[in-house]
């Protein structure tokens, strides 16, 4: 590995200091602040580390968090917090700081950090522990110190009443790896190395906190903005455009924007988890709401992909036929998205006649072009199941990364893509027996071939459309490493058959079969489906996934369709989330961790509060995870006492004090102030909802309740109600402008919860029509209740979640829940039992689960003895309780202890 840096950049010292504190060897070029050298960016980026396999990391953060993995160290969920705050936080607040000293005037933390130095001294008081994730140092720590290291090693600087950061600030300073790191990043020249390197930096604006929720009187209105925004909100309902009806099927009309929307197609057999949930259907369908209220012309499509032997696989645990589960846990997924609210136009499956007649035709196609080659394979046979082991059925050591358990076809720790006879030491899934390499004749996509025209092709898309940068980077890394022949064809029984007769005994590979499904769903939508998937002119296709779905939407199908010759609408805008996680694990339905979709509406908590939850800890820039904590924390203080007190209280004094009407209004100059403010807040919402940043777009919702609030309790209406004309009146505009704000907010929300959305409406009676108006171009905020609208009955929105109650979930849904087979409403029960009640003796795989228990424990104490971090050293322990329940049913015991300390039925 090779790390580029430049001398006095702050970054540079995060990692310096990352690399002194892991010991990863690496050697390191220093350059000026003006060269470049990583060759597919056309500015400077220091830092740069260049990876073995060719690849560029060029976040400082990234670099680091690398460098501590390839070190053993993973990084937990408040690690990755830790990140994220420095990264939007703490950055733009330092960014002002360091240029005062380094230009010979006093430090500027005192008037930036004070808030932001309170937040990491409050977090390691009331953690009790020596760093800000555990009991050991990590990547957070390294990334924080360093970022502070330039302002608080300023001798003319007190940290003061802060003790705790004081302390953990000189822990990390005083050891050996932190003080080289540093030296070697500034070139022994100290904070005034950085000189050179802040005064080409622009100066910032003074911001702290998040920005998105920066105060009101952070914000400058100028007089020209106040009265043109209240120009337009005096137009009211003359600038509504009438309420539309979906007319099915949806087809692209002449002159409009045509949006063509998928989200990845879930695999039958499995219960989605929340994490599935958020990384496909829920976010493609939030964009769906948004598109139809910006007045787009949207079709969204969807279904679960039916073919391949996890399917296979799954019938012979429940004793059913492969069509039998996928009817089964089809309705299962359809009952699940139905709850969440999820608003598809058709949700359909793969196992259809239109599948087979699209997937054969796409087929012959690249066959007559060209572009499938023949070739013999090896591939890993397990005898004891006598089939063919399919790439997620066979597991074992990734030849790159080493990480232990590497699927057949690709690596969930490195991203590789794997030949499952590249895996060291493989195991069949089923049966836990080592596989053997045979070998057998099987067709390609010949993707080398296609290189050129892909290349053309993604320099376009990615260029004029909006894909997240980690689609960008799992492309480019494709790219770069050269596309390789592709294997479309398996040894399997349950799949598309594929009609060359040659080959008739096999069945096409699921990542060749199943993006048709998205094809072939339309079809069975609409006979007049090619006016979609035949039209690049007019359509815009989105496509929404997890990151691990990227490369067979961004490579392997366009190369298809390209191949195919047949105008294909290829993808414009491809979003990908990085993944969601469960508390400071991952979900497991085996294990009982995580809730999943099925068992979500059993809490008793709303879908909407679901859908908001998962939306605001949405992963779109790194990876996230849902907390039972965060989860109360943000119902309690976002939900409760921000958006729906302003919205209850904004309804309750029309109800109270002016008998259900809105009163007359009269603005003055703080008013129009005050709606500027809204109306820039929600020109920032529809800018990020545009660029599909969900996340963020949410925040300026809360923001404009924020205001709302801060508006009503400026003005007292509750007081000023008892006072004189004049004050009657004031009191009037503040509660007619406030109800105005609380229809804009329904409309906002719609995409996020669309019932609590539907349910402000009702109470405030709002006239149909405006839903449709509010979001179209830069957003058209106007008075929608006129003086002399009667409102609703007006009741509360949302409910406290109770310590005791969040208590209790996180505790269900700890590991303790025995897993349920998923059950639609109406559907039948399975022909066999799912899980055998009575298990006997197996000696010989006991023999061996006895040498892996050993193996794992001696694994766990050699962690323990390293004092790796607590994240790490969990996860193992967690496989080895694992192994210890195999072992133990292996023998013919009862996997679970006779007894459980504290455990109540």
């Amino acid at each position: 590995m090779k790390l580029f840096v430049s001398e006095g950049n702050p970054h540079c010292l995060k990692v310096k200091a990352a690399l002194e504190v892991t010991g990863v060897r690496c050697s390191v070029e220093y350059f000026n602040h003006e060269e470049k050298v990583v060759p597919f960016l056309n500015r400077p980026a220091f830092p740069a580390l260049l990876l073995p396999n060719g690849q560029y990391l060029f976040s400082s953060n990234t670099i680091c968090r690398y460098l501590f993995e390839v070190n053993g160290q993973e990084c937990s969920d408040v690690c990755n917090q830790w990140l994220e705050w420095e990264a939007t936080v703490l950055q733009p607040a330092l960014l002002q700081a360091p240029q005062k000293p380094v230009q010979g005037k006093p430090s500027g933390v005192s008037q930036v950090l004070p808030g932001l130095l309170n937040v990491m001294d409050q977090s390691l008081s009331k953690g009790g522990m020596p760093y800000l994730s555990g009991e050991f140092l990590s990547v957070a720590d390294v990334v924080l110190w360093a970022a502070l290291h330039p302002v608080l090693s300023d001798s003319s600087l007190a940290l003061g009443e802060h003790k705790c950061l004081k302390a953990w600030f000189d822990r990390i300073a005083v050891m050996r790896s932190s003080q080289s790191g540093f030296e070697k990043a500034l070139q022994g020249n100290g904070p005034q190395a950085m000189k050179s390197h802040m005064q080409r930096q622009p100066t910032p604006p003074s911001t702290q906190g998040n920005p998105a929720e920066s105060e009101e009187s952070e914000r400058v209105v100028s007089e020209e903005e106040m009265e043109a925004t209240a120009l337009k909100w005096s137009k009211g309902l003359d600038a509504c455009a009438p309420e539309t009806e979906k007319q099915h099927p949806i087809l692209p009309q002449e002159g409009k924007r045509n949006i063509l929307l998928t989200s990845a197609l879930p695999y039958v057999n499995n219960v989605p988890h929340l994490g599935n949930i958020i990384g496909c259907v829920l976010s493609a369908d939030v964009f769906s709401r948004y598109g139809r209220l910006r007045g787009w012309n949207l079709l969204f499509v969807c279904g679960t992909d039916e073919y391949g032997t996890a399917t296979e696989n799954k019938a012979r645990e429940e004793g059913l036929t492969p069509q039998q589960i996928c009817d089964k846990y089809h309705a299962v997924h359809a009952s699940i998205y139905k709850w969440f609210q999820i608003d598809f136009d058709f949700f359909g499956r793969t196992t259809t006649e239109k599948q087979t007649e699209i997937a054969q035709n796409i087929f012959w196609r690249l066959h007559k072009n060209g572009f499938l080659v023949e070739d013999t394979v090896e591939q890993l046979r397990c005898e004891k199941c006598q089939r063919f082991l399919a790439d997620r059925f066979v597991e074992g050591t990734c030849p790159h990364c080493s990480y232990p358990e590497a699927r057949g076809d690709q690596c969930d720790k490195c991203g590789r893509l794997i030949n499952a006879v590249e895996l060291r030491e493989p195991q069949c899934k089923v049966c836990r027996q080592t596989p053997e390499i045979r070998s057998s004749k099987h067709l390609f996509l010949d993707l080398p071939k296609l290189e050129t025209q892909l290349d053309q092709w993604l320099d376009k898309s990615t260029s004029t459309g909006d894909w997240t940068s980690n689609a960008k980077q799992i492309t480019r890394s494709w790219l770069r490493d050269g596309l390789k022949p592709r294997c479309i064809t398996r040894d399997l029984l349950w799949g598309t058959p594929v009609p060359h007769p040659d080959f008739k005994d096999k069945v096409f590979y699921v990542w060749f079969d199943a993006p048709i499904g998205y094809l072939s769903i339309t079809a069975n939508y609409t006979s007049e489906w090619e006016k979609w998937w035949k039209n690049p002119q007019q359509v815009e296709l989105y496509n929404f996934m997890a990151k691990d779905n990227v490369p067979f939407h961004s490579v392997v199908f366009p190369c298809s369709l390209l191949g195919a010759q047949d105008n294909y609408t290829l993808v414009n805008h491809l979003v990908a989330t990085e993944y969601l996680n469960y508390e400071d694990t991952k979900f497991s339905k085996s294990r009982g961790v995580g809730v999943f979709g099925d068992m979500a509406k059993d809490t008793g908590i709303p879908s909407d509060v679901w859908r908001f939850y998962l939306l605001f800890v949405r992963p779109e820039g790194q990876d996230s995870a849902f907390s039972w904590a965060d989860m109360a924390l943000k119902n309690n203080s976002e939900l409760l006492n921000n958006l729906g007190n302003f919205i209850n209280r904004a309804g309750m004094f029309v109800t109270k004090f002016f008998e259900g009407r809105v009163p007359v209004m009269e603005l003055q100059q703080e008013d129009k102030k005050f709606l500027a403010v809204v109306g820039w807040e929600l020109q920032q919402y529809i800018q990020l909802m545009d660029k599909v940043k969900i996340r963020d777009a949410l925040k300026h919702i809360l923001n404009i309740s924020r205001h709302g609030n801060q508006y009503i309790q400026v003005n007292e209406p509750w007081k000023k109600i008892k006072g004189g004309d004049s004050e009657r009146q004031r009191a009037g505009t503040v509660t007619g402008v406030s109800v105005n704000i609380s229809c804009l907010l329904s409309v906002m929300l719609f995409p996020y919860m669309p019932a609590v959305s539907q349910t402000i409406r009702n109470q405030l009676n709002m006239p149909h029509s405006c839903i449709n108006s509010m979001l179209r171009g830069t957003g058209t905020f106007v008075c929608v209740l006129s003086a002399g609208h009667r409102i609703g009955t007006v009741s509360p929105l949302f409910q406290k979640l109770e310590p005791d109650q969040i208590e209790a979930l996180k505790k269900r849904f700890g590991g303790q829940q025995r897993p349920s087979t998923a059950q639609p409403a109406d559907a039948a029960p399975a022909v066999g039992p799912e899980v055998k009640t009575e298990v006997g003796v197996d000696a010989e795989k006991a023999k061996e689960l006895t040498k892996a228990v050993t193996e794992q424990g001696e694994k766990v104490r050699a962690l323990k003895a390293q004092k790796a971090e607590k994240g790490v050293i969990t996860a193992e322990v967690s496989k080895l309780l694992d192994l210890k329940k195999q072992l133990a049913v292996a023998e013919g015991k009862n996997p679970e202890p006779s007894s459980q300390k504290g455990k109540k039925k």
